[in-house]
């Protein structure tokens, strides 16, 4: 039976790969045939001009050409597949209400669904352009969290680390809002006829661009002012970002040791606490010290103060 769910999670694995390259693929102009329109009436011709400008936004000239017919063959078969998955999975579940609270199975539902509607649209002959709202199924990807260990520990990582996060970006937006707002100034106290910062909110752009140490160049101050400015953002960058990492990395650490644990045990006493019932005490947080020591919790069947490891 363990075999059988391997196999099947392979086979999901697959099929979620191949919807996914499938979805990118198909807008490459090497991978799109011609197409010839000839316009029948004036509806015609405004629709036309409805979709070019709507296909100009995604960067797909839908006017001339169109996917190769072979993606739509394997989208078919993938969301197939999809179909199946969560029909199986929403038999099986005891709780109806919460399959339809988890944000996994509400996105691969309205994923699928949009592709049969798509499918359906484009069958009767309607020039209604749904591809904007295909990008969901990009957010398929989240579904590889179900298959892959590494995945749930940064997930859990993630929510664990919600408060350091959110103070990441409240220090951040309180930067970029001060950075821009000065070298906006910065840059209209000189004569500076290169002066590239019009407005406050261009100003947003380059500062959040420095802060992170992405620098692409496109905005850069000229005057004297507005380069040191320049330099203090993008060093308040490096600093504003490096607060939050250890504990991170010590959430991340808590987590990869939890599991690791959990995967050397027999298959028979591995009912323990999983990574999302993990809870950090504060007073067995060590600075400095790598040490992974054992963790004190409730599990809900055993015994209190019972050990995770």
């Amino acid at each position: 039976m363990h075999s059988a769910f391997q196999v099947i999670a392979v086979v999901s694995v697959f099929f979620l790969i191949a919807a996914i390259l499938v979805f990118c693929l198909k807008t490459h102009p090497g991978f799109r045939v011609p197409e010839i329109a000839t316009p029948h009436s004036n509806s015609t011709m405004l629709k036309t001009r409805v979709t070019k400008h709507l296909s100009q936004s995604i960067a797909i000239n839908k006017q001339n050409s169109r996917p190769h017919p072979g993606f739509l063959i394997i989208e078919t078969v993938c969301n197939i597949w999809f179909t199946v998955e969560i029909f199986i999975r929403f038999i099986s579940c005891p709780s109806k209400v919460r399959y339809f609270k988890t944000p996994v199975n509400v996105i691969d539902l309205v994923a699928t669904l949009t592709f049969y509607l798509d499918l359906l649209l484009t069958t009767f002959g309607t020039t209604a352009d749904l591809e904007f709202f295909s990008l969901i199924r990009i957010m398929r990807l989240f579904k590889l969290t179900q298959h892959s260990s590494g995945l749930k520990i940064l997930m859990h990582t993630f929510r664990a680390s919600g408060k350091e996060l959110m103070l990441l970006v409240f220090f951040l937006v309180l930067g970029i809002v001060i950075f821009a707002s000065l070298v906006y100034y910065a840059e209209r106290i000189e004569v500076n006829p290169q002066n590239q910062f019009k407005s406050i909110p261009l100003g947003l752009w380059w500062a959040i661009v420095t802060m992170t140490t992405i620098g692409y160049g496109d905005m850069t101050p000229h005057t004297y002012l507005g380069r040191i400015i320049g330099s203090v953002c993008a060093l308040a960058g490096v600093l504003t970002i490096a607060l939050p990492v250890p504990v991170i990395v010590s959430n991340f650490e808590m987590f990869y040791s939890h599991t690791q644990a959990r995967s050397k045990m027999p298959k028979k006493r591995r009912d323990v606490l999983s990574p999302e019932q993990v809870k950090v005490h504060p007073a067995r947080r060590h600075h400095g010290s790598r040490e992974v020591q054992p963790l004190l919790a409730v599990h809900p069947s055993g015994p209190r103060n019972s050990k995770i490891f």
